[in-house]
């Protein structure tokens, strides 16, 4: 192994971050006893925070960003991995708290990692943070025991990263999936992923007051959205529906009132993938790399060179990219 590797690390310069490549030594990385050549990462919303002023994710700089990471071990003090495994990791404090997948080589603990097996790091890096936490959602619904019989299943945010895997998903297990987006050029990269329709931003009118009961539309709902969007989401689901909610996207605040919850027995469930034990996160994992698996990765994902990772989180925090950016990290700094 190396003594030194290419990263792109985020300092606080004054209250500015800034993210440029720099050389380490391996002295640098984090405690652990698995050490991952980082083949490919991606690029997700946490990210863009992460190099954001008071972005709020970040516990101290200068950090790696990255917190997808995936690739090959090199090292390992665990008998559970050896030298050659393909692995993946995320969630957890992978670059949040120490350093991540924006970087030739990175160190976690045993207990975080996931070995492939059905999935190349390249796919298991393009479903990543965002398609998990999609996967979540979906699996969410369903245990709740709702149906393609119940009705329409509603993706807020659906041109993003979660909101796309989510349309995929649903619509492979057979629902009628109404794909909401403020990205109108989206409309064909979603309808291919199996949307039955194309709706714009909700509500509709961003000003209009919240109502505390819409009319029912959806039998269950992924929002990835947040704020005023999910409260509209609630007042409008059916009786004994569900909501899945992971984004904040459009602000944490949730401006609503008890009654979709009392009056239609609505339940809001929220999606976290970041503190999930490993033995459900390993499961899930198996399980996206078999009946799980998101039908058109390859639709959804572009690459970008670890070099072009800046202007990419720059898109996703203006809230202008569609799909999942596969960032390729060997080779290229």
């Amino acid at each position: 192994m190396t003594t030194t590797f290419s990263a792109l690390i985020a300092r606080d310069q004054d209250g500015e971050i800034t993210l440029a490549p720099d050389i380490l030594d391996t002295g640098a990385l984090p405690a652990g006893e698995v050490t991952i050549k980082v083949h490919f990462s991606s690029v997700n919303y946490k990210d863009a925070l992460a190099v954001t002023p008071r972005g709020g994710v970040v516990r101290e700089y200068p950090i790696v960003p990255g917190i997808d990471l995936a690739g090959e071990v090199v090292a390992s003090d665990d008998d559970s991995f050896a030298p050659g495994d393909l692995v993946l990791a995320h969630g957890y404090e992978i670059g949040t708290g120490r350093h991540g997948g924006y970087a030739e080589l990175a160190r976690v603990p045993a207990d975080w990692v996931v070995r492939l097996s059905e999935l190349s790091p390249r796919d298991a890096a393009t479903i990543g943070t965002a398609g998990f936490t999609a996967a979540m959602s979906v699996q969410a619904i369903l245990d709740r025991g709702i149906t393609p019989a119940d009705g329409p299943v509603l993706v807020t945010g659906a041109s993003g990263g979660v909101g796309s895997v989510s349309v995929d998903l649903l619509a492979a297990a057979g629902f009628e999936v109404i794909a909401s987006t403020g990205k109108p050029q989206a409309a064909d990269l979603l309808t291919s992923l199996g949307a039955a329709a194309v709706i714009g931003r909700l509500p509709e009118d961003p000003d209009a007051k919240p109502r505390p009961l819409g009319k029912a539309e959806w039998a269950a709902a992924v929002d990835c959205v947040g704020g005023r969007t999910l409260a509209h989401v609630l007042s409008t689901i059916r009786y004994g529906g569900v909501v899945a909610a992971s984004g904040l996207t459009g602000g944490s605040a949730l401006p609503t009132t008890v009654l979709p919850f009392i009056l239609r027995g609505v339940s809001l469930l929220g999606i976290d993938s970041v503190q999930l034990p490993i033995d459900k996160r390993r499961a899930l994992w198996a399980r996206l790399a078999g009946d799980l698996r998101p039908r058109h990765l390859s639709s959804i994902a572009h690459e970008v060179p670890i070099r072009d990772v800046a202007p990419m989180l720059d898109r996703i925090r203006a809230g202008d990219h569609t799909g999942r950016a596969v960032v390729r990290v060997d080779g290229g700094f």
